[in-house]
């Protein structure tokens, strides 16, 4: 049986200590379509404790991709006679709405806002936290920031790709930086403060001499900013006509949905149109280069 709802927002929350400091979004999707919405969970959080939590299949109205099922295990036959989007929407409004939500990447604040469009709902205003933001700002050591990896440093119990079991992984991410770093809900919705460090200076030579590179998902005055241009590389700082290979980060926090992000349409569109641009994984570029022995020659994808 699902939760009764929280207590919808007040217009003071510090005045009803069942109002949640914060709320946690994650959905699961059916194909590429982001709308395509087949599993949501939201929990509530207060004082750094869980204090409710949501969570349905949904019926998305639209085809299941192989590929999807392979990572979530959600298939047709699972959301038979399950709610469509449009039918919980009052529901996901009712939690989400003039409240704090945080969503691991802001892929799920996207497909919430196409499934809205899609389903003729209206948009679901609401205050958005990424905690991969705070996560590296929290943990900047760390190799990677994706959801398993923070659960298994952080200690918490995680079943990935299950919405509700990443929707509390990434409420105990903010929670633990809270407690990590000091700095409160409103200090982590402020934006950082903003780094001036320039893009390294390309080597005379290397592999990558005569490349201009945008980097999706990692800073350009990062390691592999620096890796890049040690190997002969200029590093710009967006994706432009003159960009001649984009690399995805390992950093990059759109997870297995960085086809979605702005930078890789862009990249996209611009090789429709003819420019030579490339756009090529970070380890296979590694790979690729070897040790500097092998040429690069990254096959469009």
């Amino acid at each position: 049986m699902r939760p009764a709802l929280a207590p919808p927002p007040s217009s003071d929350p510090l005045a009803d200590a069942t109002q949640p400091d914060f709320v946690v979004v994650d959905v699961e999707t059916a194909c590429s379509r982001v709308s395509s919405i087949c599993q949501i969970g939201i929990v509530g959080f207060r004082n750094g404790v869980e204090i409710f939590e949501y969570e349905t299949l949904v019926d998305p109205l639209d085809e299941f991709s192989s590929f999807n099922t392979r990572i979530h295990g959600i298939s047709c036959d699972h959301v038979v006679g399950q709610p469509s989007f449009a039918q919980i929407h009052a529901t996901v409004s009712e939690h989400l709405t003039r409240r704090i939500t945080v969503a691991h990447s802001y892929f799920d604040k996207g497909a919430l806002a196409a499934a809205c469009r899609v389903h003729d709902r209206s948009s679901i205003e609401t205050t958005w936290l990424d905690s991969v933001r705070v996560a590296k700002r929290a943990w900047p050591d760390l190799p990677s920031h994706r959801l398993n990896v923070l659960s298994k440093y952080l200690g918490v119990r995680h079943r990935h790709h299950d919405a509700l079991s990443d929707a509390r992984a990434a409420g105990m991410v903010i929670v633990r930086a809270m407690e990590h770093t000091g700095i409160d809900l409103v200090g982590w919705l402020a934006p950082a403060t903003p780094r001036s460090a320039p893009a390294p200076k390309p080597a005379a030579d290397g592999p990558l001499s005569g490349h201009r590179i945008a980097i999706l998902g990692s800073r350009r005055d990062g390691p592999l900013a620096y890796r890049l241009a040690k190997a002969g590389a200029r590093v710009v700082a967006s994706v432009g006509i003159t960009t001649t290979l984009l690399v995805v980060s390992n950093e990059q926090p759109f997870g297995r949905f960085y086809h979605a992000s702005p930078a890789y349409r862009r990249a996209e569109e611009l090789r429709r149109s003819g420019s030579v641009i490339d756009i090529i994984l970070e380890d296979e570029l590694a790979h690729r280069l070897g040790g500097y022995s092998t040429p690069l020659d990254a096959e469009p994808r």
